[in-house]
């Protein structure tokens, strides 16, 4: 059996600011030390309960900012790490060399969710993602994605908004590990790690332990981004193919939902435009 496993950041277990996940302001640099380390907790923990399921292969794709986050040194040795960037297919890349399963560890609501801890969407400046006129983040577009070939997300381990979202996008039958509950987007009440890494590790053997079927979106598919400031939609608007629906949206339609995340990958970088 062959496992993918996808790593972000701001779901880990007493992750509740940005200055904890900020691997590039060095005013961060003593808290963000310690989560990286935490966050390498549950992604071994992630693989730990893969191995205990049967998994022959395991890739860990570090998915949170600059995606160099993983302490390679202490990642589980029987993981393959991807870490590093621009990768072609972001918090996913890899996926499309045939796996059994994926496993989405630290999540985040999408934006815009309430009592929810960090909740967005790539970045500050979008502030909705439409797939087919339904509203998704990060875990649904990943999702998707997963689906176009033919790949199945088994479990979903965040907060108790991001186990929600998922189990209204992806059906009852998706594993959820809750390792906090939002208070406030900079609050929560969290587990201990060490709790949140047994909850991640039997979450994995339980959900890989029965049968899962890939989210695949319809074809042709559309996905309708909005933005903060209309410059950011200008600049996102020079996707060839791209239509303008409004001063702050832009969308684009295609049957290959492989092309269709491509396109979305470079709506959010050109916006990043100044």
């Amino acid at each position: 059996m062959r496992v993918y496993v996808s790593v972000d950041m701001e779901g880990i277990a007493g992750v509740v600011h940005e200055d904890q996940t900020n691997p590039v302001d060095p005013r961060c640099a003593g808290e963000y030390a310690r989560f990286r380390k935490l966050m390498t907790g549950e992604a071994n923990a992630a693989v730990e309960g893969a191995l205990s399921a049967g998994a022959t292969h395991v890739v860990v794709n570090d998915s949170h900012w600059d995606m160099r986050n993983l302490l390679a040194e202490e990642l589980h040795e029987a993981a393959e790490l991807l870490s590093g960037g621009p990768k072609r297919l972001s918090m996913m890349e890899g996926i499309e060399t045939g796996f059994d399963a994926a496993l989405f560890i630290g999540y985040h609501a999408r934006a815009g969710t309430p009592r929810a801890v960090l909740d967005h969407t790539i970045m500050d400046a979008i502030r909705d993602v439409r797939l087919n006129g339904r509203s998704v983040g990060e875990l649904g577009l990943n999702a998707a994605l997963a689906g176009a070939y033919g790949v199945p997300v088994a479990l979903v381990s965040g907060d108790r908004a991001t186990a929600e979202e998922a189990r209204a996008l992806l059906g009852s039958g998706i594993e959820t590990v809750i390792v906090k509950e939002a208070v406030s987007r900079h609050a929560a009440r969290s587990v201990a790690p060490a709790a949140a890494r047994r909850l991640v590790r039997d979450g994995v053997a339980a959900a890989l332990g029965r049968p899962h079927h890939p989210w695949v979106p319809p074809s042709p598919s559309t996905i309708e981004v909005d933005l903060t400031f209309s410059y950011q939609a200008d600049y996102a608007e020079l996707v060839p193919g791209s239509s303008r629906l409004g001063p702050l949206t832009v969308a684009y339609t295609h049957a290959d939902f492989c092309e269709l995340f491509r396109a979305w990958r470079a709506f959010y970088n050109l916006a990043r435009a100044e």
